[in-house]
């Protein structure tokens, strides 16, 4: 392996040293020009206590200009690769440093960049360091004014945190606008963006009656495209007004939807910055599930500015002290608005497939890592997903009232101050009364805990006892698991589906079950039969079940669960256990059967007129290849997807005539974005996919109708995702009228390089790397690539995984070309290569002969050096 030396150094959480000096506040002036941008930064400087030392100042890619000391040229330092440092500086000092920066040419998108023909930046985790000489790190809180000039006719919108102070024409054909953020802040939240846009202007009235100025900028041309952003946002603060009680703080709020963006949002204050598939919608372009990621996406940034913001991470180690606390209360947002129950479907989903292989993986870390190479890469499904689960916990442990009492009381501690994810569990703690000793054991331990449930009922006196252990297997960095606080949601029905009260010797028990210690019995009495427990409800802990269901036991479940979540996730272990048999079956040459339970269970939910369409679309739909993998020790790729596809033709033969008559049932006469019409073009989508599975001649012809006659992309794209997945004759016709419709607009043939990626057919790496010669599509830009090749990697299981490893070269390919122009994507992209533990010796070994290639690069960069090597050492 080649020797990467200082620059791959690790840093561990319980090295956390204070700041041998404090910056107060600082003034930034840019002077935005081509080739180069000219950066003064104004800091003023105090020592943190009695010491000498030397201060050192991180910075990446930047051309020193001059520095000064209280005004005076200084020449006591030394300048390294990637830092400063200044030598017998006074106690208290005001230093000045200029640099020099080159926007154009920085692929990274990090620090200050261009995308397209406007200036924008990204300093989330380390990216300041990339603008100017500074102590890029979270618990650097500082005051910042901001001045921004540049030709007016080419940049008319210079913008940045807080509040505008000043603005005026400097007579040659440049002008300069003054910011003022009154808040202290990290350097990861500044922010700065310089173009020529359109904007959607509205303003909202606080509880306290302040008015705000609300804008979104967009390209020229979108202006039509961002009314929904706007709605979500000002629901976003009416919400968290009413449900946290958190007012917004400055008089205007900004967000600017940027083409090129690593990516989804960053939440600098008072003006985000916003991938631009989180911004732009109307009905022609955006699908019912782009509108939701934009509600939910616009709620998490702004919801940021109290949980992030006012109160910040002490250093990148608490990352989920913001993330996972936002998370949390984005979907919290999208349930109150939406409905809850497809909403924690759609949550847990992401935790089952991805974080749970993220988990089991090379990468497995807590929520609140212990050590880290590249802080880029920590931006995971553990931080953000899993981080939520465990705030969701603690809200199920304490309840909403309790929950909001330690919210306040956090806020009250620590507005205005960087702190750690204790010192939030530790406000839950002493707000509640509720002793978190052993909860906090989930920031600090790795894995998936697997509960294994077993039960035991005495009919003679009407007792019935659950035994419960959790086991938490070894991850790659912690071999040693302790047992965990889970709480374990249950509830209990009778032969008829009521309820059956949960107590003991005359005390009422709660639903939610403490589960302390590796093993517990938890006793009911008065229990008149046997009852049918459902257990987990609402995916209480992020953990793994296991319980020998008979499949009566799960239909029944389906049937008769009061909890939503419930009935569906009654529905997967149906499925789960089919899958499980049916690939033994396979592997031993036997076709897959399916019991008449499995199939009525199914039947019953397309049937019932109560349901929900929504909740019946996600019941309906069957689990993806990905998360199937999941049930397995080792995955047999191809068993499963032939497995999964068995599935979905049985289940299509027994729906029969009905799918038709439920298919012309959910004809709309026009398209509205609300909750009863969503739903029902979602059962449409999946009921389509069934038809195509029981007759692909008639389905063609389905498939053709509905394309040519939508009037929205939810519409346009299920019948192309049916004609894609199912290979119908109409698929290259309707694909290429697509591509010729949606040509010159990226955003929207992010959809056809995903389906091209996703084609479930041997010649798909020969139409990926035609879609890369697209006009269209840029090695350079983050959607396209996300779009084209992680749908290929991530979710083309059979052909990205084929036994030739051609699939792995090509991304190998990619990663070596990406590792030169943006590292952070290619660590990104990268993950279903390292995730190998569960795949069979033969693509082991093939896997192993690209990461070694990879690890061998002269030059690789931090993003991918971690993770390479920490997959080698599997």
């Amino acid at each position: 392996m080649t020797d990467h030396s200082q620059a791959m150094t690790a840093k561990y959480r319980q090295d956390y040293r204070a700041p041998l000096y404090w910056i107060d506040s600082i003034d930034l002036d840019f002077q935005l020009q081509e080739p180069l941008t000219q950066v003064t930064a104004i800091s003023r400087l105090r020592r943190n206590g009695e010491h000498n030392e030397p201060l050192v100042l991180d910075g990446e890619g930047l051309s020193l200009h001059s520095v000064r000391v209280d005004g005076v040229p200084f020449t006591q330092y030394e300048q390294g690769e990637s830092s400063l440092t200044l030598f017998n500086l006074p106690a208290e000092c005001v230093l000045t440093i200029v640099t020099l920066l080159d926007p154009a040419a920085n692929t990274a998108l990090e620090g200050l960049y261009k995308s397209g023909d406007a200036y924008c930046t990204q300093c989330e985790a380390e990216g300041f360091r990339r603008i100017t000489y500074y102590l890029d790190r979270p618990d650097i809180l500082a005051r910042y004014s901001t001045r921004i000039t540049a030709d007016k006719s080419q940049f008319p919108f210079l913008l940045s945190n807080g509040n505008k102070v000043d603005s005026g024409d400097l007579g040659d054909g440049r002008h300069f606008v003054q910011w003022q953020d009154p808040f202290p802040k990290p350097s990861y939240l500044f922010a700065l963006v310089a173009g020529d846009f359109d904007v959607e202007r509205s303003h909202y009235t606080t509880k306290s009656g302040r008015k705000v100025a609300l804008e979104i900028f967009v390209d020229k041309g979108n202006l039509d495209r961002a009314g929904f952003a706007m709605e979500s946002l000002i629901n976003s603060m009416r919400w968290d007004e009413q449900r946290f009680g958190l007012e917004y703080d400055l008089d205007i709020y900004m967000i600017v939807a940027v083409d090129f963006f690593n990516m989804g949002a960053m939440e600098n204050k008072g003006l985000n910055i916003f991938n631009s598939k989180f911004v732009l919608a109307n009905p022609a372009t955006a699908t019912d599930s782009d509108y939701h990621g934009i509600e939910r996406v616009i709620g998490h940034e702004y919801f940021h500015n109290w949980t992030g913001n006012r109160v910040t991470c002490r250093d990148w180690f608490q990352l989920s002290l913001k993330e996972g606390l936002t998370v949390f209360r984005d979907q919290e947002f999208s349930s109150d608005l939406g409905s809850r129950g497809v909403n924690r479907i759609n949550n847990v989903r992401t935790v089952r497939g991805p974080q749970f292989a993220e988990d089991a993986g090379p990468m497995a870390h807590p929520i609140r890592p212990d050590v880290v190479i590249e802080m880029n890469n920590f931006y995971t499904l553990t931080v953000y997903e899993k981080g939520s689960e465990v705030i969701r916990m603690l809200h199920t442990l304490l309840g909403e009232a309790a929950f909001q009492a330690g919210m306040r009381l956090y806020f009250e501690r620590f507005d205005g101050q960087a702190v750690t994810c204790d010192d939030f569990v530790q406000a839950m703690e002493d707000a509640s009364g509720v002793d978190l000793g052993r909860f906090r054991r989930w920031y600090s331990q790795s894995g998936t805990p697997e509960l294994t449930v077993t039960d035991e009922y005495d009919a003679e006196s009407g007792v019935y006892r659950l035994h419960v252990s959790q086991h938490t297997p070894p991850t790659q960095d912690q071999p040693q698991k302790l047992p965990l606080h889970i709480p374990l949601d249950i509830e209990l029905y009778d032969e008829q589906g009521a309820v059956i009260p949960l107590q003991y010797q005359g005390k009422a028990i709660g639903n939610v079950l403490d589960l302390l210690e590796a093993e517990q019995t938890f006793v009911f009495d008065r229990v008149a039969v046997k009852p049918v427990p459902s257990l987990l409800r609402d995916f209480s802990a992020p953990v793994k079940l296991h319980f020998d269901y008979s499949d009566e036991a799960l239909a029944f479940l389906m049937r008769h669960a009061r909890n939503e979540f419930a009935r569906w996730d009654a529905a997967q272990m149906l499925i789960n256990k089919a899958v499980i048999e049916g690939v033994a079956r396979v592997q031993h040459g036997q076709g897959v059967e399916l019991s008449q339970t499995l199939l009525a269970a199914f039947v019953a939910i397309l049937d019932d007129g109560e349901l929900d369409p929504a909740l019946k679309a996600e019941i309906l739909a069957l689990p993806g290849e990905a998360t199937l993998a999941e049930l397995f020790e080792v995955a047999d790729i191809d068993a499963i997807h032939q497995v999964r596809n068995e599935i979905h033709t049985s289940l299509a033969h027994a729906f029969g005539a009905r799918l038709t008559a439920t298919y012309e049932s959910l004809r709309l006469p026009a398209y509205q974005v609300v909750h009863a019409d969503m739903a029902k073009r979602a059962l449409k989508g999946v009921v389509l996919g069934y038809l195509a599975a029981l007759d692909a001649g008639s389905a063609d012809l389905l498939v053709r109708h509905q394309y040519a006659t939508a009037d929205n992309m939810t519409d346009t794209l299920a019948a192309l995702q049916v004609a894609n997945s199912h290979l119908l004759p109409c698929r290259s016709e309707l694909l290429a009228d697509f591509e010729g419709k949606w040509a010159k607009d990226g955003l929207v043939l992010d959809n056809w390089l995903r389906l091209v990626g996703s084609k479930p057919a041997e010649d798909v790496l020969e139409e990926v790397k035609q879609a890369m010669a697209h006009p269209t599509f840029s090695i350079r830009n983050p959607n396209r690539l996300r779009a084209l090749v992680a749908s290929f990697a991530m979710n083309n299981q059979v052909q990205f995984h084929a036994r030739d490893g051609r699939g792995y070269r090509f991304l190998t390919d990619l990663l070596i070309e990406l590792n030169e122009v943006n590292p952070q994507v290619a660590s990104r992209l990268i993950t279903p290569l390292i995730q190998f533990k569960r795949l069979d010796e033969g693509r082991k070994a093939l896997i192993r002969t690209e990461l070694t290639r990879l690890a061998n690069l002269e030059g690789l960069a931090r993003d991918l050096f971690e993770k390479v090597s920490k997959a080698l050492q599997q």
